[in-house]
This record gives C-alpha cells, structure tokens and sequence, in this order.
C-alpha cells in the first residue's frame, strides 16, 4: 500500500503567502472583515505583509520534527514556538490550526496544482 506524504509546513505557508499583497488577497481580507478589521477566516486565504513575515519567522525557528508534525503540535507547543519568535500567538495558532485542516483536505498533487497555478499567475 502506497503512503501518500503530507504537505510541508513550508509548501503550506507558500501556499497561504500567494495573494498576499495583492488586489484579491486585499478582496478577501474586506469580504472577511470584522469590526476590529480582522478575521480568522481571512487571516487562513490571505494573511497581510506583517502576518506572513511573523509566519515565515516562526516557520524558520521550527525544530525539524516541530515541522514534520505541526499539524498535530499542542497549542503549549505552538504558544512556545510563537513565543520564541516574539510573534502573535493566535496568528500563529490560526496558520497551525489551517494547517491541519489543509493536511486532511488537501494531496501533495493537488498542492502542487494549486502552486503552479498560482507561480503562472504572477508570472503572467
């Protein structure tokens, strides 16, 4: 029987950083917004500039096992590892939290459909 891997934490947050800055993300961003000008459900499509540098911060100082298993990582194990890169805890909890929910929904072929899309969008 085949094992299917997972995707990486990495392709995840490549994956999530595509409209990042752009005028689509921006679409996502307001269509989710709440009163504070927030929302988790945007934050997961389309983080903003400040959320994906403190992303790719705390993605960076991830242990290879930490990386290998964040989709199951305790929210001890995400608060300490948000904590270290002096990030938002919840941003990180919720990028951890899609990460999950992507592992379960979504095969690397898939992914990589999905990523080479998006590379031939922006390089179109």
């Amino acid at each position: 029987m085949a094992v299917i891997n997972k995707i990486t934490i990495e392709q995840y947050l490549e994956m999530v950083a595509r409209f990042c800055g752009n005028e689509f993300g921006k679409m996502v961003r307001n269509q989710f917004k709440d009163t504070k000008g927030s929302s988790e459900l945007a934050m997961l499509v389309t983080p903003n500039a400040k959320e994906l540098e403190q992303l790719k911060k705390a993605v960076a100082i991830m242990t290879p096992t930490e990386k290998q298993n964040a989709d199951s990582l305790t929210d001890e194990q995400t608060r300490r590892i948000a904590d270290d890169a002096k990030i938002d805890p919840a941003n990180f909890a919720i990028f951890i939290n899609g990460y999950a929910l992507c592992c379960k929904s979504v095969s690397p072929s898939k992914l990589g459909r999905e990523l080479r899309k998006s590379t031939e969008n922006e390089t179109n």
